[in-house]
């Protein structure tokens, strides 16, 4: 059996980075799906900022036996201030989100939270010096366009000042993203993680103070599984991002519509439609498009 497991280690790390960093990222979608479902169950109940503070103190909590274990030294990061700024800018995004989570609806949540793989591509030509490649625009705008198919007839007209605070945390969160980026250059991906979690539960402290409630014993439950989550699926992108441009990777996110329909009719038995269907298609083909473009390329690097 052991030699089973290194013999399947050996064959991940014989693919090209750029597969194993795109790997991350489908994984981490996968997980975030199921932690969005968690979240979405506990906001209907507590305080949304209430939510957001307790969903990352237990993910501090689901860190301490890998504190204890290595010890803290190892978790001292390298650029203490970076790891900071990181917090500070999702904190506020996260702040905005919940704002205005209440107001719009899912179909309107969706269309704009995949905004962010834009913002993201041109942050990362911009401010890291990624090279844009026009396959990697064209797989981000056709998975785009998926997305569009998915939730167009869903979208309501108005929506008016909270419809705009949720499309302004998408550009934040792009920030936060490209932020974990440089990150990766210095530190380990657990310690990106928990001093993420360090950072926001501090900063969103005070938010979340102002309307609390006593969680009950399942709802604490639903912020411990929160933590697992969050923390694994942080991990996975900080090891994605790692390993391969970030512009490389944001194609892959229009996956998570399907891995959101999913969850959605096994957590909600809310049934996908037939534009579901057909925007996940185009998605799909968008995805093993870009991942083949990869594949080539890096093939012709080596």
């Amino acid at each position: 059996m052991v030699l089973a497991h290194k013999r399947t280690r050996q064959r991940v790390h014989r693919l090209p980075a750029v597969w194993r960093g795109m790997l991350w990222m489908v994984a981490s979608g996968i997980v975030f799906s199921f932690l969005n479902s968690v979240l979405r169950w506990l906001s209907m109940n507590l305080d949304v900022y209430q939510t957001q503070f307790l969903r990352y103190s237990l993910g501090i909590v689901v860190m301490l036996p890998f504190l204890f274990r290595a010890g803290w030294r190892a978790y001292i990061p390298q650029d203490i201030k970076g790891q900071f700024w990181r917090g500070a800018v999702h904190t506020l995004a996260l702040i905005v989100w919940f704002t205005a989570l209440p107001h719009v609806t899912m179909a309107d949540l969706t269309a704009i939270s995949f905004t962010g793989p834009i913002f993201i591509m041109i942050g990362a030509a911009w401010f890291l010096g990624e090279k844009m490649r026009l396959d990697r625009w064209i797989a981000a705008l056709v998975g785009f366009s998926g997305v569009v198919v998915v939730v167009a007839p869903h979208l309501q007209g108005g929506g008016g000042l909270y419809t705009l605070l949720m499309l302004a945390s998408a550009p934040m969160f792009a920030v936060s993203f490209l932020i974990t980026k440089t990150l990766t250059r210095s530190e380990r991906s657990s310690v990106i993680v928990l001093w993420q979690s360090i950072a926001i539960a501090l900063f969103s402290l005070p938010m979340g103070l102002l309307n609390w409630s006593n969680p009950t014993w399942y709802q604490w439950l639903g912020f411990l599984l929160s933590g697992v989550l969050g923390s694994v699926g942080h991990y996975m992108v900080a090891r994605g991002i790692r390993v391969t441009d970030v512009s490389a990777t944001q194609s892959l996110r229009f996956l998570d519509l399907i891995w959101a329909s999913l969850v959605g009719w096994l957590v909600f038995a809310d049934i996908p439609s037939k534009t579901t269907v057909l925007g996940a298609i185009v998605i799909l083909c968008s995805t093993i498009w870009i991942a083949r473009r990869e594949r080539t390329t890096a093939q012709s690097i080596a």
